[in-house]
């Protein structure tokens, strides 16, 4: 089974570095209380780090996969 996490952007983008605003943007995060899912890749789990303050995570067991 794959893990999924689910990633939802809690506070906005204006005023924050461009590298932030570039990290959410990858990750499909445009609007405040939007919210994606991702698989659990190191890849994702580092730019969660980058923009932890900015978003809430949930993590799940995906059963489909």
């Amino acid at each position: 089974m794959a893990s999924v996490l689910k990633i939802k952007l809690v506070k906005s983008m204006i005023g924050r570095p461009e590298k932030h605003r570039r990290v959410l943007r990858a990750m499909g995060l445009t609007k405040i209380n939007k919210a994606v899912e991702l698989g659990d890749t190191p890849a994702t789990r580092g730019m969660i780090r980058k923009v932890s303050h900015l978003v809430n995570v949930e993590e799940r067991v995906d059963e489909t996969a």
